[in-house]
């Protein structure tokens, strides 16, 4: 089994923009600093565990990511890993949203909604290493450019369409046997509206109103099958993350444009927002996460 050292999605970010995909093979590189955050993905995510496990949320959804089991989650929603274990090894992709919708045009036939309503399933072993020898001709596509390699982005759509029709196949039998709650589809479309429409709206009602419910049964359903978040809670964890990792990673970015960016049309109502769901302001925050971040680059 071969390792490689790599560091966390985040970081590494840019290089998935440039290349438009990221390749990483049996890694164990899956730091403790990156458990009990909670991120907002721009990318398709998908993981592989190969040994070892992991607890992960996927909004309201927590599984545990054990030898075997395949996850792929959605760009735009919230994704924390709760814990792994010291032997955790993992395989993973990460591709561009341009990317993969280019690549559903190569396919037969799809429902990638099924990927966020049930994202985790199990593989046996032969299914494993077929993708397995899918993600290394990924990667060997991933290393080159398109002067490097002759229909580089060509290559890359019909290596994912066919990594994509295997997965589709190996899930058949589990989407026979599953079949989502009602309750469980709810939460599931109003975190898709919370993805798509929180810059236009924080407040219950509106959402509510999109689901074609009251702002009550919403506020119900959402508190049953999340074990006690409340929309409202929800809407601003969405949001205050996403603020957060502008913050972190778009320095470049003045407050105000942060602001702009997830939808307050004041930016003094962003700081007050701000202040009041994290206890410190935007500008604070900003200034602990670099001056952590420069303390833990001089140690390496």
């Amino acid at each position: 089994m071969e390792t490689k050292k790599k560091t966390f999605l985040i970081p590494r970010l840019q290089q998935v923009v440039q290349q438009g995909i990221m390749v990483d093979r049996y890694s164990q590189d899956f730091p403790k600093e990156i458990c009990g955050k909670t991120n907002i993905l721009p990318c398709y995510y998908l993981i592989l565990t190969h040994q070892g496990s992991a607890r992960v949320i996927y909004d309201a959804q927590e599984a545990t990511l054990v030898p075997n089991m395949v996850v792929l989650v959605h760009p735009g929603h919230m994704v924390q890993f709760v814990d792994r274990t010291d032997d955790y090894v993992f395989s993973r992709l990460v591709i561009m949203p341009e990317l993969f919708q280019e690549m559903l045009l190569s396919v037969s036939h799809h429902n990638a909604n099924r990927y966020h309503t049930q994202p985790a399933y199990m593989m046996n072993d032969e299914q494993v290493a077929k993708l397995m020898e899918v993600l290394g001709l990924l990667a060997s596509f991933a290393e080159y450019n398109e002067q490097e390699v002759q229909y580089r982005r060509k290559l890359l759509v019909t290596q994912l369409a066919v990594g994509y029709e295997l997965l589709n196949f190996y899930r058949s039998e589990l989407d026979k046997e599953n079949t989502a709650s009602h309750q469980a589809e709810l939460l599931n479309r109003f975190c898709d509206l919370v993805v798509k429409h929180y810059r236009e709206s924080r407040e219950v009602k509106y959402y509510a109103e999109q689901l074609n419910i009251t702002a009550k049964h919403l506020s119900k359903v959402v508190y049953s099958a999340t074990g006690g978040i409340t929309p409202s809670a929800w809407i601003e964890q969405y949001v205050i993350t996403q603020a957060k990792q502008l913050l972190e990673y778009q320095r470049t970015c003045s407050l105000k444009e942060i602001a702009y960016k997830i939808g307050f049309n004041e930016p003094t109502s962003f700081y007050r927002y701000f202040k009041k769901a994290t206890g410190v302001t935007a500008k604070e925050y900003r200034y602990h996460f670099l001056s952590k971040t420069a303390a833990e680059t001089e140690k390496k």
